[in-house]
This record gives structure tokens, C-alpha cells and sequence, in this order.
């Protein structure tokens, strides 16, 4: 585990490993089928958060993980406090660890949104309650929950699959080589020179793949990387705050997800992103809008998601 003694913080997949990351999929899809017709601002019916606090901290701006941590903790029975770092202590130079000592005396968790990962670990080793990585520039655990859950709904054994990663190796990408690491799947990353993936979630992957079949591969050719795919994900390809954007589309644009891309994933193979999507940059419209993709799934999955990873940072799962 991350941070100090038993308590349970999601920094990173690997904090809660395999197990972990499998039980808060069967309980995301166990609750999300309960709620089934109910208006959204209705708690589930055992409430096991009833009277529990998240506070939450946005570095950078959010759409999905804004709304679906809060709307998770009241669905859970719980409450939230949303705070912006320029409106609080902590963007006027008062330390990560001194903000995490206060916080975790007011609230039972704290999940935050930021650009260095080294934050959420300053914060997870003062906190003295979970701390939950709402995404840094290093990874983006919370959202590839949503991704697995996505998949498994749509009726893929993440054990032997392949996914193909089509553009920038973000923070995205390395969760998904986490991923593929504790579930047994492979990855087929199609990237420019220059923008791969974290070379640390490469090889541990790699070594937990040893001897199972599955892969994670690098490829400059698109479509060798998305060939045979069963699930084909991308994502924005300059990301908040990026410098050199000019330089970065041009090595992307073979990469862009469109009709002759996705012919050479499998006939029935389905498409990702974690939003928001600039059209026609890194994905076509008819891509993105089409039959084949699971985008506004994938995008309510992250509420679904969300509660899960909650229960299990508290000791419910």
C-alpha cells in the first residue's frame, strides 16, 4: 500500500492490485444495475457512507471526475466539500503536507486533481485518511476503473484481449498498462518517436506478463497497433497546460482514430476515450459517434467507478 500503515490509499492501480480492482468492478456493476431507473440524487439503500466526508481539491480544471466524485459520495449517503487550490491556503504557499494534516481532521478522505504525482504522495503521507489520485501527470487510475468496467459490460475477458493505444503515451496510457499487467491482457501502443510511455509502468507490466502470452509492445506503425484489437482507446493529444503544440500534432496525425484505422481492429471492436475529445483531431466524428464506440458509457462508468473506489479506500470492499 501507498502512504503510512493500513490505510488505504489509490495513487496508483497497483495500490489496490488485482484483487482490489476486481472486486470494485463486480461491486460498480452490482450497484449500478440496483439503481437502475432511479432518479440520480436517490442514495442506494444501505447508504454505507451515510455520514462520511470527501473533501476534494481541483488543481485542474474537470468535467467527469468533478461531477461523478460527487455525485458518488451522495449516492454512497455521504457528502463532499469541492475546493479550488486558487481559492484555498494551498495556492498561496502553504505546503501539501500541511493542507493534508488539516483536511484529513475535517474529512474521511481526500481525493485530488493535480498536475505533479509527488503531491498526491505528500498528501497520502500526511494525510492520515485515503487519499485518491483524481489524476496527475503521471497517471489516471480512477478513470481506466471506469475503462474496465466499460469492457467487461460489454462482454470482453480482460485475461488475453488486446488494446490498442493510438497517440501520446500519457497518464492514461500508463494506467492502462497497469491494468494490463494485474489483468492479463496485452497493450499495442502505435506512438511517434518520442512520446512513449513511462518506461517504469512498461516494464513492471512486463514483468508480471512473463510467461503469460500477453504483451506490451510499441509500434510506429498505427496499424500494426490496432490490428486484431479488441478494444481501440485514444486520447486528447496535447494535454492542460502542454507548451510545443504544433510540433506535437503533426507527429500525432497518423495517429488519429478514423474508418481505415478501425477496420484493422476486429469487426467488433470497441472504442474509448476518457474525454474530452477534440473531434477530428485524434478521433473522426463518425468514429467517436459511430456504432463502435463506448464513449458516454465509458463517461457514466466513471460515476459507477468512482463509488466503488471510495468503499474500497474506506474498507468496504
Amino acid at each position: 500500500m501507498s502512504g503510512t500503515g493500513t490505510i488505504r490509499h489509490f495513487l496508483n492501480l497497483s495500490d489496490a492490485g488485482g484483487d482490489g480492482v476486481a472486486a470494485m468492478l463486480a461491486d460498480a456493476v452490482d450497484r449500478k444495475a440496483a439503481r437502475a431507473g432511479w432518479p440520480k440524487g436517490r442514495a442506494d439503500a444501505d447508504r454505507p457512507l451515510d455520514g462520511h466526508v470527501l473533501a476534494m481539491i481541483f488543481e485542474k480544471n474537470s468535467t467527469r471526475t468533478r461531477v461523478s466524485f460527487d455525485m458518488a459520495v451522495r449516492q454512497l449517503g455521504g457528502t463532499s466539500i469541492v475546493m479550488d487550490a486558487g481559492s484555498m491556503q494551498l495556492g498561496r504557499g502553504e505546503t501539501v503536507a500541511d493542507t493534508a494534516r488539516v483536511l484529513g481532521r475535517y474529512a474521511d478522505a481526500i481525493m485530488i486533481r493535480t498536475d505533479d504525482h509527488a503531491k498526491v504522495e505528500e498528501m497520502a503521507a500526511h494525510a492520515g485518511v485515503p487519499v485518491i489520485n483524481g489524476l496527475t501527470d503521471l497517471s489516471h487510475p480512477c478513470q481506466i476503473v471506469a475503462d474496465l468496467l466499460t469492457v467487461v459490460e460489454r462482454g470482453v475477458q480482460l485475461p488475453g484481449s488486446k488494446w490498442a493505444w493510438l497517440g501520446d503515451g500519457n497518464n492514461v496510457l500508463n494506467s492502462i498498462v497497469e491494468a494490463a499487467g494485474l489483468f492479463g491482457f496485452s497493450v499495442a501502443i502505435g506512438c511517434p518517436e518520442g512520446y512513449d510511455p513511462d518506461d517504469r509502468f512498461v516494464a513492471a507490466a512486463r514483468a508480471r506478463l512473463a510467461g503469460t502470452g500477453a504483451t506490451v509492445v510499441v509500434e510506429r506503425d498505427p496499424l500494426r497497433a490496432a490490428a486484431a484489437a479488441d478494444i481501440v482507446v485514444t486520447d486528447t493529444w496535447v494535454s492542460m497546460g502542454q507548451a510545443h503544440a504544433a510540433e506535437k500534432l503533426a507527429a500525432m496525425a497518423p495517429y488519429q482514430v478514423n474508418a481505415g484505422l478501425m477496420a484493422a481492429a476486429k469487426g467488433n471492436a470497441t472504442f474509448l476515450h476518457c474525454l474530452p475529445a477534440h473531434r477530428d483531431e485524434e478521433v473522426a466524428s463518425d468514429v467517436i459517434d459511430g456504432p463502435r464506440s463506448a464513449v458516454w458509457d465509458e463517461a457514466e462508468n466513471r460515476l459507477h467507478a468512482q463509488k466503488s473506489v471510495l468503499l474500497w479506500c474506506l474498507g468496504r470492499l
